[in-house]
Order: structure tokens, then sequence, then C-alpha cells
């Protein structure tokens, strides 16, 4: 039988690095998922309305949105661990002043967007660095498997964190709730802070921060395969976004009995989010984005689902299917940046990813109840199911959509440094989730 000492033994692709970050990660994972369902009862609890808490959400969003390309900038510049711990920091303190004024009693609701718009700020620069910190440090032999356990880790502490956060948030309060997150990324920060980096070579100095950012929009705007997938996620994540933030809660209040249906619903498709993780594991589609490309016409279904008011078990189905798929995208999407994109521009890429992931959701949940009352709420969602399947099918059109395969190593000036053969695949970063 084999012995304790081998059981525990990690696979080699998960070096030191890797299973810090991923512990980290987790954590704040664990963390945020639970503070977000606090800081709207937070809102609710001193007195305000749903109006409050959208302004509270976009209070945190427009910051993202702004800082989000010069957090990219400065985590190609900088090195990216020490912008991921300031990042953690400025949350942690953030945070932590939510907190005391839920405790203390009677927030104002300009403090809570003060302070959320300072999270939200943290957001912005620790995203394109996390996500570049991972991306430089994995192996390209076993990229795919590591990007799919990171991001399974990622979705599980999300799905654990906003059951935990929920019960939490009814049994003690949002205010010890928004304490444990600002605990979560002290603990974070200092896990960051232990990660060897001397295997990543130093940045050459360069011609300050609006070159840089000149260089990054070049890179970007250089690879149609690149822009457009992002812009066609600028449109499907705004529409499904709306549907779902705006619409689903609507539909299910007058057609699914409440609030316990739609809240299963979107923990089917949490789920099914961590079901696609664990089956990247395994595949390796070799026309990376032609796979994932294909399972982003499921997006559509949720929205025509709720069009159809569809039972709860068939739209539960629908939202498990759906994150399977999604997921499947994004080990996919990851691992053609890895192979693509020089190690040195990948922090700037992922925000330019990022801007387009979140740039148009406040305009499409702003415009959700205007097309409700002008279209209906049915043809609202067959429109939000549309443009899905019409942007999808409309990057296909992209050559190097249909044809880039994945290949034993980076390409030539995308090539990654290695610690040693113990450490070749890789520091976890985030993805999408802090």
């Amino acid at each position: 039988m084999p012995s304790f000492t081998r059981l525990r033994k990690r696979p080699a692709w998960a070096d030191r690095n890797y299973t810090l970050l991923t512990a980290a990660t987790v954590v704040t994972g664990l963390g945020g998922s639970g503070a977000l369902i606090a800081a709207a009862f937070a809102v609710l609890e001193a007195g305000g309305d749903s109006g409050d808490v959208g302004l509270v959400a976009a209070a945190r969003t427009l910051p993202l949105v702004l800082f989000l390309l010069i957090g990219g900038a400065l985590a190609d510049r900088l090195p990216r661990h020490r912008v991921m711990v300031a990042a953690n920091t400025l949350n942690c303190l953030s945070q932590a002043a939510f907190a005391v004024l839920v405790l203390a009693g009677e927030p104002r609701l300009w403090q809570m967007m003060l302070l959320a718009g300072l999270g939200g700020t943290g957001q912005a620069f620790f995203s394109p660095a996390a996500e570049g910190m991972l991306m430089s440090s994995v192996d390209a032999a076993h990229a795919g498997r590591a990007f799919a356990v990171f991001r399974m880790a990622v979705h599980g502490a999300g799905l654990g964190g906003a059951a935990l956060g929920g019960a939490l948030v009814a049994a003690v309060g949002p205010g010890w709730v928004l304490a444990a997150d600002a605990a979560a990324f002290a603990c974070a920060a200092a896990l960051r802070g232990l990660l060897d980096v001397s295997h990543i070579p130093p940045r050459a100095p360069g011609g300050g921060l609006l070159a840089d950012l000149r260089e990054g929009w070049r890179e970007f705007s250089g690879r149609p395969w690149l822009w457009g997938i992002v812009v066609q996620f600028s449109v499907a994540n705004a529409v499904v976004g709306a549907a779902e933030a705006v619409y689903g809660p609507l539909v299910a209040r007058d057609h699914l009995g409440g609030a316990g249906p739609w809240g299963l619903a979107l923990a089917c498709f949490g789920a099914g989010t961590v079901v696609g993780a664990l089956v990247m594991t395994r595949w390796r589609p070799s026309r990376l984005l032609l796979a994932g490309t294909l399972c982003v016409f499921p997006l559509a279904l949720p929205s025509a689902a709720l069009a159809l008011a569809a039972p709860a078990g068939v739209l539960c189905a629908v939202m498990l299917v759906t994150g399977v798929c999604l997921e499947v995208f994004g080990v996919s999407w990851m691992t053609a940046l890895h192979q693509e994109v020089p190690e040195e521009k990948l922090s700037r890429i992922s925000a330019y990813d990022w801007f387009g992931s979140v740039a148009l959701v406040p305009v499409a949940t702003a415009l959700a109840g205007p097309s409700e009352t002008a279209f209906g709420r049915t043809a609202s969602l067959w429109g939000c199911a549309v443009l899905v399947v019409v942007v999808t099918a409309a990057v296909l059109l992209v050559p190097q959509v249909r044809t880039l395969r994945r290949r034993a190593a980076p390409v030539a000036g995308a090539a990654r440094a290695s610690a040693g053969p113990d450490s070749a695949d890789a520091e976890g970063a985030v993805g999408r989730l802090g």
C-alpha cells in the first residue's frame, strides 16, 4: 500500500507558489461571497431600499472599470505579488471600516458607497496582477490542468462562501460577516507575501505608464481572436448579467414561487462551473478557442428558460449545463492567453479582458427596466438570448478562433520562466474572483 507521505505529496505542477496562491484565493472567495450578501443587507438594515443597494453596487463597479487598465500596466511594471498584497491590504482596511460602521449602527449611504468604491479600486489593481501571476508561472505541458484545478477551487469557495455568508448574516448580522471578510483579506495578503518570484525575469525599464498602455493596446488590437472574443463577452456578459440580476428574480417571484427556487438555480450554475473545471482537468481540446466558443452558445439557455417561465427543475438543469459549458470556455481561454501572449504583457492583456467583461454590465442592468417597459419582459429575455447567439456566431467568423491549436510550448516571445522541475506549473491567482 502507498505510504501516508506519498498520499500527501502534491502533483509535480502544484508547487509551493501554486499552493500558497490557491489557498489565498479560497480564503478570499469564502469571505468575499458572503460579504456581497452582507453589504446588501447592511444597506437594507440601515433603512435603504433596492435603489440604494444598486448605488452601493455601482460604487464598487465604477472604480473597477476606471482603474483596470492602469492596474494592468502597473502589474506589468512592478513585481506582481507586491501589487496583489497592496490591493489585498486596501480591501482589508475598507472592509474593516465597513464592518465597524455597520456594527456601530446607522451607517450612512455615502459612507457605504465610499468604502465599496475603495474595494472596487483594490480589485481593479489586484485582478490583472493576479491573472498575470498565474499565467506567467504555469508550464505549458500542464497549463490546462493547473487552470482547471485552480478555477475549481475558486468556484467551490464561491459556492461555500455564499451559503455560509447567507447563514451568518441571518445568525449574527452583516457587520460580523464584513469583519470576517476583512480578516480573510489580511490572511490572503500574508500568504501572497510569502511568494517566491525569483524565477520571473526582471522587467526592463519602460517609457512610462502611457507608453505601457499604448504597448498593451497594440498587443491587444493586433490579435483579432483576442479582441473579437473580448467584444463578444462584453455583450454576452452584459445581457446575461441583466437577465440574471433583474429579470430572474422577477420571474421567480411571479412564476416559480419566490427567492428559494431562484437561489437554487444560481447554486446549480455554480455547481456546474465546478463540474466543468473537473472535466477540464482531463479534457485537452486541440482547437482551444473553437471548443471554448462553441460552449458559449448554451449561455443563451437561461434567458430562454426564463422567457418561457420554465419550471424550477428545468431552470436548474439549464443553469447546471450552462455552468459546465462556460467553464470549458474559461479554461480554454486562459490556456490560449498563456500560450499566445508574451509574459511581460500578460497583466495588460488581462486588464483589457477584465475591462471588456465588466464595462457594459452596469449599462445593460440600467436599461433592463426601460426595456421591459418598452417591449415586455418576455421579449426582453428573448432579446438577451438572441444577442448571445449572434455575437458568439459572429466571433466564429474570425479564422484564428476556429484554427488556433494547443501547443506543446508557448509561442516565441511568450516563453515562461521556471524555477526548476518542481515548480514548472504555477502560481495561482484569481480568475474573476478576489
